[in-house]
């Protein structure tokens, strides 16, 4: 290897070009990535293919087999806290597989049970909980509703039949019949002080006599004061000696109160038993069904008067009947409230709830307004989606439930009690009569979806948490592409072409969308599981087909979708690069300067990203201040940043300062730029810089780079290589391509190489380059032409290679500052 040295000063610097070299063995040549590298193509000749027409079509899961086992596990284990947390990013098919695969485990499962809600006739305020087999349900509703129906017509015709009125006449007779007779026993007493007793309907009248013959009252009015006295001083002696025949009377009445209400009870009784015979007969099994009937016929026997209808032709049985009618909604005490019915379920239930707040999920009592205050019953509870989803999977957004706390808290407790207990919210309204239902048992698995960090949030700072949720199934963003993930990714696209009614894909532009899916993860040995991606380029590849008129989605129609997609949403990134091309963001990619340098950096848009070249400078100075970092100094540098700063100080210790100390001041800053600087990948660029600063060698202006580094100077790799090299290479082709331009990445970076075609093309011409290099010393080399050079045993550079100019003007420095100080 020869080199070309020109001294133009003291402190030697140089100039190299290709032709310099001997035999054209330019240093960076080796180090180039070659065009095959730089993209992985995808062949699909070997599957005999011509449109997705001839893929078989599957439903398996693709590339999520971590995820699957994990989900099958949990759903497998039906124990308290076996709960699952199913973790991953959008669009990775989590909640999509996760139904599936809860859907496939519930048709194993039973039915679970039917619930129904009905009134306490004991305590009002506590509605019982009823269960019933599957189905059960609506027939006990309709049996239980169809019965006091029936009960209710029947009532008014049984209390007027003519066996009841033979009954109840009777009674009369005979009760009149003692009546009569104590009467008569009363009378006898009643001559010996000149009166009778007569009954009318507001009971037993005493009428004095004189000479046997009854008094009116107009008559005893015209007595003379001494009768009249007379009169009432034998009404008094006769009341002290006929009290206790009067108490017959009134036994007598009360007698013949409790028979007339004992044979209304008796008929009501088997009027009642007619009806709910049958319902025993059927729901026998539940004991709380029997209960329960007991205690509405004894509730329909008491309040007999409000079977009778509001009409004329009642009036007469009302007039026999005891109590009083009470309230206008009496009658929805005897309504069953169908809570949960599986009737047309088979197996158990799946629900995604996607709406979860604290109702949708846990349930709620309704009221209604009467008279400015709130009332409610039996039959306004209304199942929230634990309920729905009792005996069977219910799935979750984690996002959605965690928005509200009381809707989580109440999520857990409810796993914690395995209780589905109904209440609301406090609210300050005033409330004229509320309620308590039973709680009903929950037998449930909660599905929860969520991305890795807010199941690290919950792990970590939420007791409960690990002791409900103790199965993670963890969704992958990528998959190996083998033969069998593109097997299954050729029946994905296949089987949504028929689903969607899409127009046939051929196979290149299967072919596109297995490379664009590589593209999405930045690794060519990879494929994305977000489907969602896939999706969205299909269903716009097919929309470019059917406006070309194709009969089927061709290899350009997807790359047109693709490139549409870029336009929709790049337009800041043609502004950044409108303003770099009329220099108001100064970019230079032809010149050589010394200690200026193109770094890279990716903006992030969201649907979009791009990379964008920023000019760092370096300038360095006698001192000992060290290196210092300007944006930190103004507050506008992130954590990694200063810390990727931090190591190039460790580089240069460990390269120049082994028996010296570093006597090195050293200002580095990103030009143009206002906005905060973070991340670490320029730092092995802010090196490059230095060291050209150091040692006025100049850098290859059209030679943008990229990569961390460590204090030992090995590159590192970095993030975002495809959209760095894409937006230097669409600056250099707007100014201008040379040949001599290009960038440098880390080598391990190479796999990550999914470049578009533009880039391909400009390589294979001759007019763009990548190269990947091992450490900052191939990377200097290549941006200045100049070997780095190696120590002797005396610590020295060889003469002419970066580090001896390096060095020279260190040992300068140190003497200056010695000198100075």
């Amino acid at each position: 290897m020869k080199i070309a040295v020109n001294f133009f000063s003291v402190w030697n610097i140089v100039t190299i070009t290709k032709e310099t070299i001997s035999g054209g063995d330019y240093l960076g040549e080796k180090l180039k990535v070659p065009l095959y590298k730089l993209k992985r193509r995808s062949d699909l000749s070997k599957y005999k293919i011509e449109t997705t027409k001839d893929v078989a079509i599957s439903s398996n899961i693709i590339g999520q087999n971590r995820g699957v086992n994990s989900l099958e596990f949990g759903l497998s284990v039906n124990k308290k806290g076996y709960n699952i947390y199913v973790s991953g990013i959008t669009g990775t098919g989590r909640t999509s597989h996760s139904y599936s695969l809860a859907l496939r485990h519930s048709k194993n499962k039973e039915t679970p049970d039917d619930w129904c809600y009905v009134y306490n006739f004991i305590n009002p305020e506590t509605p019982k909980s009823i269960r019933l087999k599957a189905g059960d349900g609506k027939r006990f509703k309709y049996e239980v509703e169809n019965s006091i129906e029936k009960i209710k017509e029947s009532i008014e015709e049984s209390l007027s039949s003519k066996d009841y009125e033979d009954n109840r006449e009777l009674i009369y007779k005979y009760f009149k019949k003692k009546t009569e007779e104590v009467i008569i026993e009363l009378n006898e007493k009643a001559k010996e002080y000149n009166f009778t007793f007569k009954k009318t309907e507001g009971g037993l009248v005493s009428i004095p006599l004189i000479d046997g013959k009854q008094l009116e009252d107009e008559e005893i009015e015209k007595l003379p004061k001494r009768e009249l006295y007379l009169i009432r001083e034998n009404s008094n002696r006769l009341e002290a000696k006929t009290i206790e025949i009067v108490k017959k009377i009134i036994e007598i009445e009360q007698l013949l109160e409790d028979k007339l209400i004992e044979l209304e009870e008796r008929t009501v009784s088997t009027l009642i038993e007619t009806h709910f015979n049958p319902i025993l007969d059927t729901f026998g099994y539940n004991k709380k069904i029997k209960k329960y009937l007991t205690e509405m016929k004894e509730d329909i026997i008491l309040n007999i008067n409000e079977f009778i209808a509001d009409d004329e032709n009642s009036e007469e049985v009302k007039k026999i009947l005891i109590r009083n009618k009470i309230t206008d909604d009496f009658f929805k005490r005897y309504q069953v409230n169908l809570f949960i019915d599986n009737s047309e379920n088979k197996g158990a239930p799946v629900i995604k709830e996607i709406n979860p707040t604290y109702y949708n999920l846990l349930g709620k009592i309704e009221y209604f307004n009467e008279m400015g205050f709130l009332k409610t019953d039996h039959t306004r509870i209304k199942p929230g989606a634990i309920h729905l989803a009792n005996g069977g999977y219910l799935l979750l957004s984690a996002k959605d439930i965690l928005s509200n706390l009381l809707t989580w808290e109440g999520l857990k407790k409810c796993l914690m009690t395995k209780l589905g207990k109904i209440e609301n919210i406090s609210k300050d309204s005033v409330v004229a009569e509320s309620i308590k239902p039973e709680a009903i048992p929950l037998d449930i698995k909660i599905i929860l979806i969520g991305d890795y960090y807010t199941y690290q949030l919950l792990y970590n700072y939420d007791e409960d948490f690990k002791k409900l949720f103790r199965i993670k199934a963890d969704f992958d963003i990528e998959m190996e592409r083998n033969d069998g993930n593109i097997e299954k990714l050729l029946s994905f696209v296949a089987s949504h072409c028929k689903r969607e009614n899409l127009k046939p894909f051929d196979r290149g532009a299967i072919e596109e969308i297995i490379e664009y899916s590589s593209r999405i993860v930045e690794h060519q040995d990879k494929l994305t599981t977000q489907f969602n991606e896939i999706l969205e380029v299909m269903y716009e590849g097919d929309a470019w087909a059917r406006y070309m008129g194709s009969d089927i989605v061709k290899r350009e129609d997807i790359r047109k979708a693709i490139d549409e997609k870029i336009y929709r949403n790049n337009r800041y990134e043609e502004k950044i690069q409108q303003m770099i091309k009329d220099d108001s963001l100064i970019i230079d990619t032809a010149s050589q300067k010394i200690g200026e340098i193109n770094g890279l950096a990716v903006i992030d848009m969201g649907e979009y990203s791009f990379g964008k070249p920023n000019k760092i400078t370096a300038s360095t100075f006698a001192g000992r201040d060290g290196i210092i970092n300007i944006e930190r100094e103004v507050n506008k540098s992130g954590s990694n940043h200063d810390k990727g700063v931090l190591i190039l100080s460790g580089f240069m210790g460990e390269e120049f300062a082994k028996k010296k100390p570093l006597s090195l001041s050293a200002s580095i800053t990103f030009e143009q730029c206002y906005s905060v600087v973070d991340g670490d990948s320029a730092s092995s660029t802010e090196l490059y810089a230095l060291l050209s600063s150091l040692s006025d060698l100049p850098i290859n202006q059209g030679i943008s780079t990229t990569g961390s580094i460590n204090q030992k100077g090995i590159v590192q790799t970095i993030g975002g290589v495809n959209e760095k090299i894409e937006g230097f290479f669409k600056i250099c082709k707007a100014k201008g391509l040379t040949g001599n331009q290009g960038v440098i990445i880390p080598y391990q970076n190479v796999e990550n190489l999914m470049l578009r075609d533009e880039v391909l093309e400009a390589v294979n011409e001759g007019n763009f380059n990548i190269y990947a290099i091992k450490n900052v010393k191939e990377g200097i080399e290549i941006l200045t032409g100049v070997p780095y050079g190696t120590r002797d045993d005396d610590g020295n550079f060889e003469v002419g290679t970066v580090g001896y100019f390096v060095q020279r003007k260190l040992e300068e420095y140190s003497k200056n500052t010695s000198e100075y100080s």
